[in-house]
Formats: C-alpha cells, structure tokens, sequence
C-alpha cells in the first residue's frame, strides 16, 4: 500500500471533500445564510457518502500506519543485525591481528572517529601512549593509517574484498594495488 504513492492523494482529497460539506454546511447554518433546500434523499445520500468517506479515510489510513511501523521495525531489526554483524568482524579482526585487550579499546575508539586526545582522557593514558598503541594497531592490521583501519572493516562487511591502494614511504604520487584484505 505504501508503494502507491497516489492513494495517499486520493485519501486526502475525499477527507477534504468530506470535512468541507460537513464544515460548510454547519457554517452555514450558524451564520444564517440561506441556501437553497435540496430534497431530503439527496441530502442523507449526500451525508451518507461524506460520512463514509470518512470512515474510508480513517480505515486507509489506519492500515498505512500500520504499514509504515512494519517497515520501520524491519528496518531498525537490519540495522541492529548489520550492527551486530559489524561487532562481530570488528572482533575477529582483533583476534586475527593479537591485539591486547588495551589496543582493543584504542582501536574501538579510533573507529568510532575519537581523537588521539580523546582517547587518552577516556582511558586515562597519556598521548604518547596512545600513538604507540594506534601506531602497534596499524603495524598490526598492516595499515598506515585510521581511514584505512576504517576500510579493511567496510570491505568485510560489503563482503567484496576490494583492493585498499596504499601509499608507501618514498612513493607519495604513486600508489600500489596491494589488497589491505589481504594483510
């Protein structure tokens, strides 16, 4: 239903239609003004449809709220699994690479895009000591850098081992197919 984007247009126009004869003829009522009367049965058959119209109208719309929370709860389910999923790579890296438990935390942090600086407060270490670790990280992962860290954990989760070009000291305008995946 929520594929069809015209039906929202439809529902919204004949409540318009509705409420309009139901305010109109109440206004018109309050302020005197008269109109010419109509037989009776077409006034209820018109009463009758704007009525229904509005029933239709709540019915409709009730079943595309309905609609939108299913696909809002499946889509908050896929992000808490490809959530999930991206822990579970991110610690089977750390295992692959022998990180020490206080390298785990450092690495955790620089993924999540923390400075040198933040990551000392947060554990309570100096600067230095955190440069060693992201420096023993990098050395570990076989990466040069936070960006690349970043895209050895992208790339599994695409599950297409795209090659990462690295840039090796010396060769700055030149860059090497190397597969950081494979490091």
């Amino acid at each position: 239903m929520l594929k069809h984007p015209w039906l929202f247009g439809a529902i919204l126009v004949i409540q318009s239609l509705c409420g309009i004869f139901f305010v109109s003829d109440i206004l018109l009522s309050v302020l005197g003004v008269p109109i010419s009367p109509i037989p009776w049965t077409y006034r209820e058959a018109m009463e009758i449809a704007a009525a229904l119209g509005l029933v239709l109208g709540v019915v409709l719309g009730a079943m595309l709220l309905r609609a939108s929370l299913r696909r809002t709860r499946a889509a908050e389910e896929a992000l808490r699994a490809a959530s999930g999923a991206f822990m579970e790579v991110v610690a089977d890296r750390f295992e692959e690479w022998g990180l020490t438990p206080a390298e785990r935390d450092v690495a955790l942090f620089a993924l999540k895009g923390m400075s040198i600086a933040e990551i000392a407060q947060l554990r309570d270490t100096s600067q230095g000591t955190v440069k060693a670790q992201t420096n023993a990280i990098y050395r570990k992962a076989g990466v040069s850098g936070r960006p690349q860290l970043l895209s050895l954990f992208v790339d599994d989760l695409m599950g297409e081992g795209m090659p990462v070009a690295t840039v090796t000291r010396g060769e700055e305008g030149q860059t090497s197919g190397s597969s950081a995946s494979s490091a």
